[in-house]
């Protein structure tokens, strides 16, 4: 037999939020966006929902961003910093933190911040992390065998990661490794 649905009250909403906020970082965007995807849960299943049900989830979320507890910037940088490590480009990072909630001004001090914690400038940051992606995935000069078989190929999963061609082109056909890391 299946449980009747919880009634959806204040009290539910910040306990849903304090669970969620103690698992996963999260923006105050993204916070919302899980409370109000357990409010229409509940509405499916013609569970009871409070009067000004949004009303109480912005109420929520500010607490929790007076509180320091959910902080878009930190959060952005974090984020980007992750995303820069493992091979990601820059303009599928700034795409991910846009779903995440995060504002345009925000995300220009981000991708700032981090060329500034790199002591790189944008293209320098690109190369370091189409560099991180062929390591990662073993394209180019990473490749044991039969390079110029799946040069294509490499080329394919560079672009489809948000390189430009001509810095992909760069990073696979590279004669070596070592040759990247002077870059």
């Amino acid at each position: 037999m299946k449980r009747p649905a919880r009634p959806i009250t204040g009290k539910y909403l910040m306990n849903a939020a304090t669970f969620y906020l103690e698992r996963y970082p999260s923006t105050a965007e993204g916070l919302r966006r899980v409370l109000n995807r357990r409010v229409a849960k509940a509405r499916m299943t013609d569970a009871p929902v409070m009067e000004h049900v949004e009303q109480a989830i912005a109420e929520i979320v500010a607490k929790f961003v007076a509180a320091g507890v959910i902080d878009d910037k930190a959060f952005a940088q974090t984020k980007a910093r992750a995303l820069h490590r493992r091979g990601t480009s820059g303009r599928h990072t700034r795409q991910k933190l846009r779903l995440a909630g995060i504002d345009g001004e925000t995300l220009d001090k981000a991708m700032a911040g981090l060329d500034q914690e790199l002591d790189t400038d944008p293209r320098q940051r690109e190369w370091k992390a189409a560099t991180a992606l062929a390591r990662r995935r073993r394209l180019g000069p990473f490749r044991g065998k039969d390079r110029k078989n799946h040069r294509n190929r490499d080329l394919a999963i560079m672009a489809r990661a948000g390189f430009d061609y001509d810095l992909a082109r760069k990073v696979i056909d590279a004669v070596d490794a070592d040759s990247l890391d002077e870059g």
